[in-house]
């Protein structure tokens, strides 16, 4: 989650009426030459010698970790309560997930040779100051051997707000906030029109992100069950502010419909004179009417929305631009890949168009049920029509390296996106998830053991 770095105080301006969050939705919208590709990753921190994970004091933690990468790189630190908690430089950020999880939330960029240097360079860097420390990243869904226990608490106020709302509206919410990393693909549209067929797409899609990148079979030491264990804390983590929003596939979707929506779905906090006020469960809609308690008669500014709408959690998330929340972090590759695969669907207007006829007359139970499928099933989801999800892989990569063909962004050694979906592609023809792979080596070569992955999934 990306940390604030602005106050909010009496004289930021306060939103008179529903229509201004509509507007500011709106305000998103981007000419097709303006639009650029936002990569984040999350990845765990650990020790070398006995496979912990980072706390956030001591000589081999967190806090020595952004010391090195803002001392040694020229970061700006960001701090809360006088405790450095994020990093910034240019459009780019490192912040702390809850349990330790490092995020890399990348500049916006032209296109995916960019992305990739920006992540290949942040992870040679993360490893010139990890090293010396004894500190290795782990490119994995779920922490494989840690219990929720043993998994220290980041010192951010949010955080504390967060953990104890989320035992109170589902049972994995605390499995979300500290054993679970991502990847994310942050992308434009350039009208509403535009913005809801790419969010329709890609929510239909979602399923199929989560099994091409299914990454987390492991927990405790020991097989889960699942192949995606991430995904499947998503479904029982709260269902107020996550899930594949039906809603948006209604005729008349726009984006007033979804401001109706966040406005009623319950807030976590406020940021008012630095510090973090536990409004959990309140909506926004009551803080549009001056009714929250810590702040009777206040009401938000611009920036509490931006705040709030960050704290929303379905599969695919509305800002200002789109995001792609559906699959397990994974090692340097499957980072570009990812970013690859939904820019080469949704950037490309002939490949946006065949991709909403691959999934236009799917039913909003049947969606689910893909979704609700996928974390243990992998490619091997039914579909609708009887096919399997490898099937569908097939096609929809197809589409989307016409897509990438079609930008013609090139690298300066003159060759274009496409071959960031080589390892995709592998995947897809196999019917084999990358956490397939890694149970098949878990039960021969690893001996049924857990700790080799920290080698072999090690940034």
């Amino acid at each position: 989650m990306t940390t604030p770095t602005s106050e909010i105080d009496d004289t930021a301006p306060r939103v008179e009426s529903k229509a201004e969050l509509v507007e500011w939705l709106e305000a998103g919208c981007k000419p097709k030459a303006d639009w650029r590709i936002g990569t984040e990753h999350e990845k765990f921190g650990f020790t070398k010698k006995g496979l912990r994970p980072l706390h956030y004091d001591g000589e081999v933690g967190v806090r020595a970790m952004l010391e090195g990468l803002r001392d040694r790189f020229g970061w700006q630190g960001i701090e809360e309560g006088g405790k450095l908690i994020g990093l910034k430089q240019g459009g780019a950020s490192v912040s702390l997930e809850p349990g330790g999880q490092f995020e890399l939330s990348g500049a916006p960029l032209e296109h995916i040779h960019e992305t990739c240097n920006e992540v290949g360079a942040h992870l040679r860097e993360v490893r010139e100051v990890a090293d010396p420390l004894g500190i290795a990243f782990l490119g994995l869904g779920v922490s494989p051997l840690w219990s929720l226990e043993e998994t220290p608490m980041m010192p951010k106020a949010r955080y504390r707000i967060m953990r104890d709302y989320m035992s109170r509206v589902g049972r994995l919410g605390h499995q979300m906030m500290f054993r679970s990393c991502t990847v994310q693909a942050n992308l434009d549209f350039g009208s509403e029109a535009d913005m809801v067929k790419k969010l329709r797409v890609s929510l239909a899609l979602q399923p199929l992100g989560t099994a091409l990148f299914a990454n987390s079979p492991f927990m405790e030491g020991r097989t889960n069950g699942f192949l995606s264990y991430r995904s499947h804390i998503w479904t029982d983590t709260d269902p107020d502010r996550t899930g594949m929003l039906a809603f948006a596939f209604d005729e008349g979707f726009g984006f007033e419909q979804y401001v109706d929506y966040a406005l009623d779905v319950p807030m976590y906090f406020v940021r008012r004179g630095g510090r973090y006020l536990d409004v959990a469960g309140r909506s926004f809609r009551d803080f549009m009417e001056g009714r929250l308690e810590p702040i009777p008669g206040d009401r938000p500014a611009l920036d509490d929305w931006a705040d709030h709408l960050s704290t929303i959690f379905p599969e695919v998330r509305l800002k200002r631009f789109l995001e792609m929340r559906g699959s397990d972090s994974g090692p340097w590759s499957r980072l570009c890949a990812f970013s690859a695969f939904w820019t080469g669907l949704l950037y490309d207007q002939a490949a946006l168009d065949a991709a909403w006829d691959l999934v236009k007359d799917w039913s909003a139970p049947q969606r689910e049920a893909m979704r609700q499928s996928v974390g243990t099933l992998g490619l091997g989801t039914p579909l609708p029509d009887g096919r399997s999800l490898r099937e569908l892989a097939v096609d929809a990569l197809a589409i989307s390296r016409n897509g990438l063909k079609a930008r013609g962004k090139l690298s300066v050694a003159g060759d274009d996106e496409t071959g960031f979906l080589s390892e995709l592609d592998e995947i897809a023809e196999s019917g084999l998830t990358p956490a397939d792979r890694l149970l098949e080596r878990y039960h021969t070569e690893w001996g049924q053991r857990v700790e080799p992955v920290f080698e072999a999934l090690a940034y």
